[in-house]
């Protein structure tokens, strides 16, 4: 996700509390932006729990953690 997709998404946001609100393909484009986000987001966390490791009460590392979808 860009700068300028970010910027773009806090834009729409400020505009939709205003008198004037969204047109129909602001808000669209609102949504597919925070969808957008939100892909991002989850990539990211599970590209860093991908990269986790937990060692056990006996010192084992146990490198791969399964992860609940």
């Amino acid at each position: 996700m860009t700068d300028e997709k970010i910027q773009r998404i806090n834009e729409l946001a400020r505009k939709s509390k205003t008198p004037e609100g969204l047109n129909e393909a602001e808000k669209e484009e609102q949504q597919m932006l925070r969808n957008e986000y939100r892909q991002s987001i989850v990539a990211n966390l599970s590209s860093q729990l991908d990269n986790c490791s937990i060692v056990d009460e006996k010192g084992n590392v146990i490198k791969k953690v399964t992860r609940v979808k």
